[in-house]
């Protein structure tokens, strides 16, 4: 079971450094589900509930067009992670593994992924399936997913 901010056999963390190199700007809210990261999936499911991704002005301006995408991905905070973490035991197994070789909400810039199935679009609220963060996660970003497009050609045909 997993309990907060609890620091299991073999993890490590480190000092934080006392200023960031570069701002955010949260521009949404994602609403899903689940209060509690005990009750919330480990990795989310086009099968899942469905979940309303909030965007604020102006940046719901930028999201003409977007309706024309089956999958998005969704990039998001997670607010309430911890950041000092650089050895974890994500399944309190004993075995320890660095940060960046998990997906754990854990890290030290705690920016969340999911690619997710664009359900409809309701004026400035996406509702979609998918996700597996905390009701109230702050938006980052917003993509039509990556695979749904080709690299363009590269000219001298090399």
């Amino acid at each position: 079971m997993v309990q907060l901010n609890e620091v299991r056999a073999g993890e490590r963390t480190v000092a934080l450094p006392a200023h960031t190199d570069a701002g955010i700007y949260f521009i949404g809210t994602i609403r899903t589900p689940w209060t509690d990261r005990r009750a919330a999936p480990r990795q989310g499911c086009t099968d899942g509930p469905p979940c309303r991704i909030e965007v604020a002005p102006p940046w719901d301006q930028g999201l003409d067009g977007i309706a024309r995408f089956a999958r998005l991905e969704v990039l998001y905070w997670l607010h309430r992670s911890r950041r000092d973490l650089v050895l974890q035991s994500p399944r309190d197994d004993g075995a320890v593994r660095g940060t960046f070789a998990l997906r754990s909400p854990a890290r030290p810039n705690p920016i969340g992924s999911a690619i997710v199935e664009l359900v409809t679009v309701e004026g400035p609220v996406l509702v979609v399936r998918g996700l597996d963060c905390l009701d109230g996660t702050p938006l980052v970003d917003l993509k039509p997913d990556r695979s749904l497009f080709r690299p363009p050609a590269r000219e001298g045909g090399a």
